[in-house]
């Protein structure tokens, strides 16, 4: 029997109801990208109405990919699309940033071609939010940890995702300036477009203009060609300049030109260059300290540093060491198909070390240890020297003190737990400790 227009009417008014009662937003296009339907979740989400919407280009709707790097319709057509999960951040109308988890699958017809795209998607941003006011996270955006210091950088992170001010992070060599600056770029509105690292001081004083602006055929020995620097690199997304410090004086004028006016020529050229360049930059140097002994520009300083992170030392987070030892030997473990564990005595001992490598120096320990544990369990005495040293007690002269049950107990409670911390408290080597753990005295 043949299903009347009324019917079908019906049919697709009902469909409508049901999907505008979801509470994840519902978007559909076809493969011109042109929106066949937005339900009103995805009104509430994204701010825009459903009248702004249907019909149109996605693309043209929201200023560029909705789903950002993760458009699978921004170059060639796909001949097919399967089912992918992925979270994005998206600006909504006012220009607000959003955490979006994206549920997209291809639409096939009757005859099974793809005809389109549909997209379910649901509002994180909350959710994070009071994960990170609990402390409920062990890591943001590729970071690890979920000390309370930590938490307070995420959630900088977090408030500086709709903005585009210059960001400046300072910290110890091996705190992860580098990854915080990736982090603020990913969770940004750039998030699609490049992220370009430059290590200020790495690069050779004669190089750095060409690397940072590029150069013209001719402009020096060896410009065999035109080359594009790293700010046009990254035009449209983050430059993150690391060890800024290092910059000489004449390239500190260079930079602020950039900052302020966004323009530059390459090296040799006269033509004039417009990027849209987020600048993060980080050092392990006091920069206010540097201005005041004349090695760097005021003037600069305060482009720069508009909104400053200060990243934590490992010896301040230490509650951090448990959760980055066992992401360390995850990562190893997914390389070599091979799972290693930490005793209770190493971890113990890196627990007491003090890092003055910060998370780097951590990660190498953990790869040293697992090379010489052959990647099966990892015991104190396969960290490195400068670690296992921490554990040597050292024991005052006099009398060894008599050791009892009750006072060990009350050292490990005090301890919490960790034995070698106790046995510096009873003034006593941690062999002593455990001998007398295994065999207490009558």
């Amino acid at each position: 029997m043949a299903v009347s227009l009324e019917s079908l009417v019906a049919r697709q008014k009902n469909l409508q109801n049901v999907l505008d009662n979801l509470m994840e937003g519902i978007i559909a296009h076809d493969l011109g990208r042109k929106v066949l339907f937005f339900n009103r979740a995805a009104e509430k989400i994204t701010g825009y109405s459903r009248e702004e919407v249907l019909g149109r280009d996605c693309h043209s709707i929201f200023g560029g990919p909705f789903c950002g790097s993760q458009c699978s319709f921004c170059g060639q057509l796909p001949d097919s699309l399967g089912h992918h999960t992925y979270v994005i951040n998206a600006a909504t109308r006012a220009g607000d940033s959003r955490r979006i988890e994206m549920s997209v699958t291809g639409m096939v017809d009757d005859e099974g071609a793809f005809v389109g795209v549909l997209a379910a998607f649901r509002d994180l941003t909350e959710i994070i939010s009071l994960q990170l006011r609990l402390g409920e996270l062990t890591s943001f955006s590729g970071i690890v940890g979920r000390d309370r210091k930590m938490i307070e950088v995420y959630e900088q992170i977090r408030n500086l995702a709709a903005s585009d001010y210059p960001v400046h992070i300072t910290g110890e060599t091996g705190t992860g300036k580098e990854l915080v600056a990736a982090a603020i770029h990913n969770e940004s509105p750039r998030a699609g477009r490049p992220f370009v690292p430059v290590n200020c001081g790495a690069l050779p004083e004669g190089l750095l203009e060409s690397e940072l602006f590029g150069h013209v055929k001719g402009a020096f020995s060896g410009a065999i060609r035109d080359k594009k620097g790293r700010f046009e690199l990254a035009d449209g997304g983050t430059l993150f300049l690391d060890e800024v410090s290092e910059l000489p004086r004449h390239m500190q004028v260079k930079l602020l030109r950039v900052l302020q006016s966004g323009t530059f020529e390459r090296v040799g050229g006269e033509k004039t260059i417009r990027v849209d360049v987020r600048i993060v930059s980080a050092t392990n140097r006091n920069l206010k300290r540097e201005m005041e002994r004349g090695n760097f520009r005021e003037d600069l300083f305060y482009r720069l540093s508009v909104v400053p992170i200060l990243l934590p030392s490992l010896r301040e987070r230490k509650n951090d060491i448990p959760l980055l030892v066992s992401h360390f030997l995850k990562q190893a473990a997914e390389r070599q198909q091979r799972a290693a564990v930490v005793s209770e005595d190493a971890l113990s001992l890196m627990m007491d070390y003090g890092w003055p490598g910060n998370v780097r120096e951590l990660q190498n320990a953990i790869y040293f240890a697992l090379v010489k544990s052959q990647g099966r369990k990892i015991e104190s005495d396969h960290l490195p020297l400068e670690i296992r040293q921490t554990g040597c007690a050292v024991v005052k002269p006099g009398p060894v003190p008599r050791l009892t049950p009750e006072v060990v107990a009350a050292a490990i409670e005090k301890a919490g737990g960790n034995k070698s911390r106790a046995a510096k408290y009873l003034g006593v080597g941690r062999a002593t400790l455990y001998r007398f753990l295994e065999k207490p005295p009558d």
